[in-house]
């Protein structure tokens, strides 16, 4: 299958003209094309990439920015010279209730100890306990299955990762509790959308429909969440998940988290965490779908690996293929298909000079599909990631979990999810597409699927 980018490749080199600030489009300032670029962020940055190189000055309103669209660029923003950029406050702005001071906003000294607290809980021998947890809700999840059913298999992943997310951060199997966070969050990410291409805030504090129903999302949260860490704090006692290991962390003057940064860290790890995974699995449905060669060697693994019986963690390393189905998925539809940081101090880039206080665009999009990089960028090839392609990918090309010191602190939880997931479904199932109109992915705060992905239900053969 071919998954057309909106513009064409990248050119092989940047040719710039002199001067101290990078080439870019003209009449950005114009409110009418901010609007417009906001409703279609992913068609523009390919074409200016495209048009431009791998660097592009824009104007996003009154911020100053600048695309990146190399991997040694993205490297020296997120590793070289880390301590120089922050994350951008704008669209920080618009999460700061849902989120508070969690690891996905926070800067600085704050966020330094606030990750030493909760490593610990993502330790991968940590982590190996919850798989039993992943392949027995999925299999839940497929007793509401029927053969020939046709199913948004994006609801459902959002559903079943949610209430795996549950069980891993809180031990929690309520259904009634994770039905109303869904819906909660639900709210809150149609407005957040909103928001994005917005091209002014209005604080929360200002009536609007759009804000009541954000502000009444957070809130039914927030009361979940402070309820269950209050009954938590009740009983005591360390059960194993993600909540009590957090609660029992330290920092190096012994301290715990307090009871807003605790509330602040399970709130990110809730919302965040279950929606990039089930967005990875919706894409990775609809890409098999398309590709039945590729999904008829999935299921041959997994027939000669496990022949029948449900995955466990143990298996991982034998899910070869199953691994590189959900790597080249992350490569052509990453959630986070893009992030800002701000410089603070004037820097240099690419031989041009930054000042302090521009916006720094890197977009996985753009470069998972350059074809510098990746031979076909636009074919859903996972078996590009045998052998030594992947050692010898330039490391900042493929990021979909971010890097550096920020790297998403989940993203081994997110893969060994999604693999296991994977496993577990596509024994029993092949999902067929019932219709050729293709699935538009809108850049919020993922790459969700517009309209979600109907695919209908074929059972494997014996």
């Amino acid at each position: 299958m071919m998954v057309k980018s909106p513009a064409g490749p990248p050119p092989e080199r940047y040719d710039a003209p002199g001067g101290s600030w990078p080439p870019g489009p003209k009449g950005l300032p114009f409110l009418g094309n901010l609007l417009e670029f906001r409703r279609d962020a992913l068609r523009y940055y390919s074409e200016w990439t495209r048009q431009y190189g791998d660097m592009v000055a824009l104007r996003l309103g009154v911020w100053p920015a600048v695309l990146l669209n190399h991997s040694d660029h993205a490297e020296y923003v997120l590793v070289r010279n880390a301590n120089n950029f922050i994350k951008f406050p704008f669209f920080f702005r618009h999460v700061h209730a849902i989120f508070g001071r969690g690891l996905l906003t926070s800067e600085g000294e704050f966020w330094h100890r606030q990750r030493r607290l909760a490593a610990p809980a993502f330790h991968i021998q940590r982590l190996a306990g919850y798989g039993d947890a992943m392949v027995r809700y999925t299999t839940r999840m497929l007793q509401n299955w029927q053969p020939g059913d046709l199913r948004d298999v994006h609801a459902d992943s959002m559903a079943l990762t949610l209430r795996i997310a549950a069980k891993a951060l809180f031990d929690a199997e309520v259904d009634e509790d994770v039905a109303e966070i869904g819906s909660a969050f639900n709210t809150i990410v149609e407005e957040i959308s909103v928001r994005l291409r917005r091209p002014f805030r209005i604080p929360d504090a200002v009536p609007t429909p759009g804000n009541i129903r954000y502000v009444r999302g957070v809130h039914r949260i927030n009361r979940l969440v402070t309820r269950i860490i209050r009954e938590r704090r009740e009983h005591g006692g360390d059960r194993g998940d993600l909540l009590s290991m957090l609660m029992l962390a330290r920092d190096e003057d012994g301290q715990p988290m307090s009871e807003r940064q605790l509330q602040d860290e399970v709130v990110t790890l809730l919302v965040a965490g279950h929606e990039t995974t089930a967005v990875a699995l919706s894409w990775t449905w609809y890409l098999l779908a398309h590709n039945p060669d590729v999904d008829a060697r999935l299921a041959a693994e997994l027939r000669d690996v496990l022949g029948g019986r449900p995955p466990a963690v143990s298996d991982l390393p034998q899910l070869r293929f199953t691994e590189q189905v959900v790597t080249e998925s992350l490569r052509l539809y990453p959630p986070a298909w893009g992030f800002g940081r701000q410089a603070i101090a004037e820097c240099e880039i690419g031989g041009y000079a930054i000042p302090a206080g521009t916006t720094i665009i890197i977009s996985p999009w753009v470069l998972h599909r350059d074809p510098r990089y990746f031979e076909h960028p636009d074919e859903f090839r996972p078996e590009r990631w045998n052998g030594v392609f992947a050692r010898q990918l330039p490391r900042f090309a493929y990021i979909p979990f971010g890097g550096g010191p920020r790297i998403c602190i989940g993203n081994r939880f997110a893969m060994m999810e999604a693999v296991l997931i994977l496993a577990t479904v596509a024994q029993r199932y092949q999902l067929q597409l019932q219709d050729s109109r293709p699935v538009v992915p809108l850049p919020s705060i993922t790459l969700r699927p517009q309209g979600g992905v109907p695919l209908k239900l074929a059972p494997r053969a014996p």
